[in-house]
């Protein structure tokens, strides 16, 4: 998995290596932008930005946009309208210093959802641009918002429509220090020979990369203005070399972001309560956020049977052509409280989401 071909930065003038690597930035950047706006120009910022009220004694200095990349896909929207079902119950409750709330929308055209949920339409990658990793269009899509949205609030939650929001959330960025969460599957230590060919030595040794992806992170708007386009070139060389994408496979973009904040110099404070991920983590009375990305199946005696299809189970794998019914049965005893709640709030966002079910 870390054989390949031998990287020869430590034989090349270091001067050579920062003319080469900003060269490729700007040629890609350029266009790419020229693509975005040859076809239809700026997009329109459609939606109302739900701001209307925020936690009580909440510091506007402090207060944070959430900003979801999404797709049009079904499997997308049914995900980002129980997000943010739960975005809106929190924002206003004491402690939350959420702010505005913007989707963005990297499918290139207007949806279902547009007046349900205020949304930013960007153009995705060129076509065959992203290999099939749809994900790719991720970091372009912030780069688009960012040139294009009017932000109110100094900070920014970059955040995905399978999180939903179980406290209010405060700010847990201190000032320039990034509040984000640590993946324990992200490891550049273990692949330094890796991550030199975007992170050269001159920058400092690879435990500079945090073990981090984009998501969910809380960072001032400005860093991320200077980190966006360098997370999007990172990305596209990442996956255009063969190595790195044999290596990174799905989560190649979350180590693009930490490689593209280290050549920044900017290192994150890692939060483990920042979210949880069942049918893993039990509990969930010391986090803010739960991240359904893992299937919950169970016996029925509450036992779990992960990789097996279990007589009790939960999985957004399970709904990706039609959204999941209202009133799901609930786990049966001995599953534990973290699941339990997960299907709770899943569907008291359905039951009150005017016309969950209807095709959009």
């Amino acid at each position: 998995m870390m054989s390949g071909r031998k990287n020869a930065a430590g034989r090349t003038s270091p001067w050579l290596l920062i003319l080469i690597s900003v060269g490729c930035f700007f040629a890609t950047y350029n266009f790419l932008t020229m693509h975005g706006r040859g076809r239809d120009g700026p997009r329109k910022f459609l939606g109302g930005g739900d701001r209307g009220s925020y936690g009580s004694g909440s510091d506007p200095a402090k207060r944070f946009h959430v900003a979801l990349t999404a797709t049009d896909a079904l499997y997308s929207q049914w995900q980002s309208r129980i997000m943010h079902y739960w975005y809106k119950e929190m924002r206003g409750r004491p402690g939350s210093d959420m702010g505005g709330f913007t989707r963005i929308l990297h499918s290139g055209k207007p949806d279902g959802l547009m007046d349900e949920i205020p949304t930013m339409v960007v153009d995705p990658l060129p076509e065959g641009k992203d290999k099939g990793y749809i994900v790719l269009n991720r970091p372009w899509a912030f780069v688009q918002w960012l040139q294009k949205a009017k932000i109110d609030e100094d900070y920014i939650l970059m955040a995905e429509p399978d999180h939903v929001f179980v406290k209010p959330l405060p700010n847990l960025a201190h000032g320039d220090e990034p509040a984000a969460f640590p993946f324990f599957y992200i490891k550049p230590t273990e692949n330094e020979k890796i991550l030199r060919k975007f992170f050269p030595e001159e920058k400092g040794p690879v435990s500079k990369i945090d073990p981090i992806g984009n998501s969910p992170v809380i960072i001032k708007k400005a860093q991320l203005e200077k980190i966006a386009p360098t997370w999007m070139n990172v990305s596209l060389k990442m996956k255009e070399d063969q190595e790195t994408d044999k290596a990174f496979g799905w989560v190649l973009e979350m180590y693009a972001y930490a490689v593209a904040s280290a050549l920044h110099g900017v290192h994150h404070s890692l939060r483990k309560d920042f979210m949880i991920q069942p049918p893993w983590d039990l509990k969930t009375d010391n986090t803010f956020i739960i991240h359904y990305t893992y299937g919950c199946d169970y016996t029925m005696k509450g036992q779990l049977t992960y990789g097996k299809i279990g007589e009790w189970r939960f999985d957004k794998r399970s709904y990706l052509q039609s959204p999941p019914p209202r009133n799901l049965s609930l786990p049966p005893p001995g599953v534990p409280e973290s699941v339990v709640t997960l299907v709770k709030m899943v569907n008291e966002a359905t039951a009150n989401i005017p016309g969950w079910e209807d095709d959009r």
